[in-house]
């Protein structure tokens, strides 16, 4: 860590890697499972296929592949990692997280702090602000943060309106003190507590705590209230994406690029609508991948960026909307 008083600190995301299962479940998959079709998922949901960790697969492997890609599209070595984030909903274990287990498998200092960091869907761009701050304080110089979810293991596969939604995977980001591209204009975080039963998984905590839970098995599933969730994620991820185009003094119609939590197509084309954007400004790819929580903007901002859709000089502004409700955004220039 850099303890020193140094001039006025301008982190940028150096690199972004992404680790995705093989194992792919797609819809007609599904209608074998549930009472389900493939039309009914992809008109409400833009969703075609998911990809779910096989049974023996430890899901921090996710986050280890993730890390490995994103370090060596960097100029860092992982001996200068100086602090960990991993953002995640359902950690490998409640205690300790899944942090130390990255940590650990990718061979970084045995002495740097790591933690994890719960923010619903929204924890990638909280766990890009805490970065942030941490570097602009002079306190460290190279983070590693990684949005990591398993989310196949705590949804109910007999309920049609939950299972078709998620799929597993990481990214992860390599934020720095230097660099020349990815510079952070502007990154904002917000929460609304009122929201909190919006998405929520309500057994295996200390209120509901797995001793207690045998006679209600459907409180360890993931549950959503829907209509709630598509008015609450348009209006506060328009209102956060706003903030940060307003504080880094610029106009929408200077951003080039928006890379929206890929939740559900539409809530991504009512976003647009509500921002008055084209969708060919916005970057989806939840056909793919279908929700992966706090993995979907690493996911995305990597494969258009990989597709030479964002390119370097590029405004590229990130936003999203959790369990929480917590949200926020970030301006990019790539």
């Amino acid at each position: 860590m850099n303890k020193g008083k140094d001039k006025i600190r301008k982190p940028n995301i150096l690199s972004v890697g992404t680790g995705v299962p093989e194992k792919v479940l797609t819809n007609e998959d599904l209608e074998k499972m549930v009472d389900t079709s493939d039309e009914w998922i992809t008109s409400r949901t833009g969703i075609k296929h998911r990809h779910v960790l096989g049974e023996e697969e430890d899901p921090s492997s996710l986050g280890v592949t993730a890390s490995e890609e994103a370090l060596r599209g960097s100029s860092v070595d992982r001996g200068e990692i100086d602090l960990l984030i991993t953002a995640t909903n359902i950690s490998d274990m409640p205690i300790p997280g899944s942090s130390p287990f990255i940590t650990r498998e990718l061979g970084l200092p045995g002495d740097i702090p790591f933690f994890d960091l719960k923010a619903g869907c929204s924890g990638f761009l909280y766990a890009i602000d805490v970065a942030i701050n941490m570097i602009k304080g002079n306190g460290y110089d190279e983070v590693l943060i990684i949005g990591l979810e398993a989310l196949s293991r705590v949804v109910n596969w007999d309920d049609r309106s939950t299972c078709v939604l998620f799929g597993d995977a990481a990214g992860a980001a390599v934020i720095s003190s230097g660099g020349s591209k990815g510079k952070i204009l502007s990154s904002s975080i917000s929460g609304d507590p009122t929201k909190a039963e919006l998405i929520r998984l309500e057994g295996g905590g200390t209120r509901l705590p797995p001793a207690k839970g045998d006679e209600d098995n459907g409180k360890y599933y993931v549950e959503m209230e829907g209509k709630g969730v598509f008015k609450s994620a348009v209006n506060m991820m328009k209102r956060s994406s706003l903030e940060v185009i307003h504080d880094a003094g610029k106009e929408l119609s200077d951003v080039d690029w928006i890379v929206p939590h890929q939740a559900n197509i539409r809530i991504i084309k009512q976003l647009a609508k509500s921002l008055g954007v084209g969708m060919n400004k916005i970057v989806v790819n939840l056909d793919e991948y279908a929700n992966t929580s706090t993995a979907t903007i690493p996911l995305a901002l990597k494969e258009a960026v990989e597709e030479r859709d964002i390119r370097e000089g590029d405004l590229v502004l990130l936003t999203a909307f959790g369990a929480g409700a917590a949200y926020g955004a970030t301006l990019l220039e790539w």
